[in-house]
């Protein structure tokens, strides 16, 4: 598994971004960085850009696709498949060589874009819940899902939450995001929801600017 770093010269702590299905790590470093118009990066933490391995997907026919999990169908309405679980533990070794480097779980920030925003949240909240926080663009749990659970049965608190999403998301609806959102919140929760008139299913500067507002307000300089 691929991984691309951004390295701070002074590292307090490290943000690991999961891109979307069929994308990698490098894709969406450049992706970011064609948005912003510089790399996503912060002056004290490192940026850790993994790219999910080539498995059969079956939205796509089967095909070998860069996906962190295989799904039976983008929608809320089917149930999450085990290789979402297997994908999770299969990531503990960048979250162990990350610790073992020196950054202590409650500095690590988790997220993504589309896919990887599910995966950030299974990974928060199922898999570590003593990270600083999760943030989530253009993605969505599905109904049921069993981050729910995890929420609800956690015995200390969850991290917090940061979720955008474009009221034009033609792929992972809009509704989709604000439900999954309002479910969490209703389970305790805390967070900030942001959407966004005439956005599709896309990264946007403003989304990227907010987010590294937040991780910063989350782990300051």
């Amino acid at each position: 598994m691929q991984t691309i770093t951004n390295s701070s010269s002074k590292c307090l702590g490290t943000v690991i971004f999961f891109h979307g299905s069929g994308d990698s790590g490098t894709g969406i470093r450049q992706w970011l960085k064609m948005e912003l118009g510089e790399e996503f990066s912060f002056p004290h933490l490192n940026v850790v850009l993994p790219t999910a391995p080539a498995r059969p997907y079956t939205p796509a026919g089967g095909a070998l696709s860069n996906v962190w999990f295989d799904r039976n169908d983008i929608s809320q309405n089917v149930p999450e498949t085990e290789s979402v679980k297997t994908m999770c533990e299969n990531l503990e070794p960048l979250i162990t060589d990350i610790v073992e480097k020196g950054v202590p779980k409650k500095n690590i920030i988790l997220g993504g874009f589309s896919m990887g925003g599910c995966l950030a949240m299974h990974m928060a909240y199922r898999f570590h819940p003593d990270v600083a926080g999760c943030f989530v663009l253009s993605g969505f749990l599905n109904t049921g899902s069993s981050v729910y659970d995890a929420v609800q049965a956690a015995k200390i608190p969850v991290p917090p939450l940061f979720y955008a999403h474009g009221k034009d998301d033609e792929l992972v609806h809009y509704d989709w995001g604000v439900n999954t959102y309002e479910q969490l919140k209703k389970l305790g929760v805390k967070g900030e929801f942001h959407s966004f008139d005439n956005l599709s299913h896309s990264l946007y500067r403003k989304e990227l600017d907010l987010v590294k507002k937040w991780i910063t307000q989350q782990i300051p300089e």
